[in-house]
């Protein structure tokens, strides 16, 4: 038998198979950053998967960055996302939340009272961001003030709170591509002189408080988390990523969460000698519990990942998107549907819940 399809237990938490739907962003909420019952139907017909994280959500009104996606810091949000939850359980499905704030990935145009966005510090990604005026150059962020940052805590451990009342079974902690988290502990995008810059340990201190916090209010066997050691979107590097990222990781593996999500290298090394290849055998060393890794997989390539033994879970993006029974495809060697890369973050039905199953 197939190893993807192998069950797998952790903790309180029994997986069917090994696949993992990916958090995946698609820009179809409603007004205010409400779910609706389309993307009920959406999630519903992938409850297939071992476990599907579902699509970063912001944390506050301030975690916003990109148009059209959902909340979990309203009363509004929270019933929006009971109607996904609980049409996911009814199939039988397991379901974490990603928690999500993009820091410097936004605009003014975005944010509450046009204020800027805000970062680790001053810098800015040099990108673009979609606004409701159209594209716009990312802006110089304001750096956080000190005494902002147990607000930012704060706001995470609320949306955890929100996400278990919305009936999930567990959140994912977005530390990776290029957002706030991401921003703090990078030395491209932290320049801080306070405890929250300077070395690793105080580069890492905001992700490691908000996984305590997290971990407090709805307990660690519900807490994971997702980091990006090879990422440089949106102007992200380090000098030394495997030092940043040896050193997170091990601090995260005495908290004994539900697991660690890695992503791996997607881009060329030609360019960046000195990014990590192969991440998640990388950091396999100094993480003890569930590892999954995530990164452009196919059944093939997730299949040799886990009989290698370099992860215990496999996270697949667009084949979810695209064959939403895909652990029942890999069953019986069937074709797969081809994602359409121009419906993925357009508003309606069309390449979202209308792809065929077998």
């Amino acid at each position: 038998m197939n190893p993807l399809l192998h069950p797998y237990k952790h903790g309180s938490l029994s997986f069917k198979n090994r696949l993992i739907m990916s958090p995946l962003t698609r820009r179809r909420a409603g007004e205010g950053g409400v779910p609706v019952e389309m993307n009920a139907v959406y999630y519903a017909q992938r409850a297939s998967a071992g476990m599907i994280i579902a699509e970063a959500t912001q944390i506050s009104p301030q975690g916003v960055g990109y148009m059209n996606t959902p909340g979990i810091h309203s009363a509004e949000q929270v019933e929006g996302w009971k109607k996904v939850t609980e049409a996911v359980h009814a199939k039988d499905g397991l379901i974490f939340l990603q928690l999500w704030h993009v820091g410097r990935v936004s605009h003014s145009l975005l944010q509450p009272g046009k204020a800027l966005p805000v970062s680790a510090s001053a810098i800015s990604g040099g990108d673009f961001i979609t606004t409701p005026e159209g594209k716009k150059p990312m802006e110089v962020p304001r750096q956080l003030e000190l005494d902002e940052i147990p607000g930012i805590v704060e706001d995470y451990r609320m949306a955890a709170s929100n996400a278990i009342k919305a009936g999930f079974d567990g959140v994912e902690i977005h530390a990776a591509n290029s957002y706030l988290l991401d921003q703090f502990m990078h030395t491209s995008s932290n320049i801080r002189t306070d405890e929250y810059g300077g070395s690793i340990e105080n580069r890492c201190r905001l992700t490691l408080e908000v996984t305590d916090v997290i971990c407090k209010e709805i307990g660690s066997g519900k807490t994971g988390i997702r980091l990006s050691p090879s990422n440089i979107k949106y102007g992200m590097d380090d000098e030394n990523p495997a030092g940043l990222f040896e050193y997170v990781i091990r601090e995260l593996d005495k908290r004994e969460l539900s697991y660690l999500h890695l992503v791996e290298l997607m881009l060329s090394l030609e360019h960046h000698p000195h990014m990590i290849q192969h991440v998640a055998k990388h950091f396999r060393k100094h993480y003890s519990g569930t590892l999954i890794t995530a990164g452009n997989y196919t059944p093939e390539s997730g299949r040799k990942a886990i009989e290698d033994g370099i992860a215990d879970l496999v996270a697949f993006g667009r084949l979810f998107i695209a064959n939403p029974d895909l652990p029942q495809r890999i069953a019986v060697n069937a074709s797969l549907n081809i994602p359409d890369t121009e419906t993925f973050y357009t508003q309606g039905p069309e390449g979202y819940i209308n792809y065929p199953f077998l």
